[in-house]
């Protein structure tokens, strides 16, 4: 009797055995091909190549038609990143630095360097409406709601160009004193503008053309991409000394200057996330957010590629697009400068998945 009552329990298990394995906690997702998940959720989502031997500079996205555009050194390449085709291109954009995008308008403006002028297009079809003139080297570009007017940053002749929006029409150079890169605008009529080789933060009245304060940013050292917080107004500017500048932007003040990736590129800040962002030359995006009242974290230096100094950012889905190329190896001849190898440029897409952070 004891041994079939033993046989019994054995075979009361045996049946519930897989009742019991059906309860068990599923196994997490396998790692994707990409990398890993950090802090910040951001990893490589896909890669997408741009055709062409050119070079590679400034990058805007325009949420509303899904267009990327990316600056390709003769012409900017327009391309939809979930479909991941080619939908447009923007000739004759000789030595293109940055693309500005304003849908109020319905236009899009391009600085390019080689011919100091500013690329004047429709949104829409992508045509060419006209170009304006500026000074030497237009670098970063910015637009000003107030008074309608684009303003570039020229570095070469370390000024800077407003020109009328609508009418295409110059209204004026300010001079600066310093060589100028990134810039941005708060919507009230202020412009903020990096002077890299004076390490400061330039304040300019949009209407009046002119300084209105010249902010030392110390220990930020050659100030480079610039991004603006505009509801609590904080200036995020990329440094040259592996440090990411934050300014408050009515009085100056450096809240902080906290480590970032080597040689900062471009800034941008994402008002749903709270996270300033700083893409840097050495491979890695910097991620930065308020942990409390005037106390800034790092949240991440996610690992990228080496040369991707730019990006633009997707308000909607909250991606951020990078672009670089494969480089040919480094030169023995002291400061001898890295070479692209022909046919590699290539946009890099991060991020964030929710499920598995």
């Amino acid at each position: 009797m004891r041994h079939v009552a033993s046989l019994l329990a054995v075979f009361v298990l045996a049946l519930a055995a897989p009742a019991f394995a059906q309860t068990k906690k599923p196994a997490p997702p396998k790692t994707p091909q990409y990398g890993h998940w950090g802090p910040s959720g951001y990893h490589l989502v896909r890669t997408i190549p741009i055709p062409g031997n050119n070079s590679y500079d400034g990058m805007e996205f325009d949420p509303v038609r899904r267009r990327l555009f990316v600056a390709h050194g003769v012409h900017v390449v327009v391309l939809n990143p979930d479909t991941e085709k080619i939908v447009g291109d923007i000739t004759h954009t000789l030595g293109v630095h940055s693309i500005l995008l304003v849908p109020s308008l319905g236009r899009g403006y391009i600085t390019d360097g080689q011919t100091n002028d500013v690329t004047i297009f429709d949104l829409d079809t992508l045509k060419v409406l006209g170009v304006a003139p500026t000074a030497d080297e237009p670098y970063a570009i910015v637009y000003d709601p107030v008074t309608k007017r684009i303003f570039t940053m020229n570095h070469r002749s370390s000024t800077v160009t407003a020109i009328d929006a609508v009418t295409g029409n110059i209204i004026g150079d300010i001079a600066l004193d310093g060589q100028p890169t990134g810039g941005v605008a708060d919507g009230k009529g202020h412009i903020y503008v990096n002077s890299e080789s004076t390490s400061e933060e330039l304040e300019i009245n949009s209407k009046k053309l002119i300084i209105m304060n010249r902010w030392p940013m110390s220990p930020c050292i050659e100030p480079s991409g610039l991004s603006m917080d505009i509801k609590r107004r904080l200036l995020f500017a990329g440094c040259h000394n592996d440090r990411m500048g934050i300014l408050n932007a009515d009085t100056g003040q450096v809240m902080a200057a906290p480590a970032a990736g080597s040689h900062a590129g471009v800034s941008r800040f994402d008002p749903v996330t709270q996270y300033a962002f700083s893409a840097n030359d050495d491979g890695t995006l910097t991620i930065v957010i308020e942990a409390a009242n005037e106390r800034f974290n790092v949240v991440e230096n996610v690992e990228t590629e080496r040369g991707t100094r730019t990006m633009a950012l997707d308000p909607t889905y909250h991606e951020v697009f990078l672009v670089t190329a494969q480089y040919e190896p480094a030169a023995k001849t002291p400061g001898a400068q890295l070479q692209i190898v022909p046919g590699t440029v290539h946009v890099l897409v991060y991020g964030r998945d929710y499920k598995y952070r």
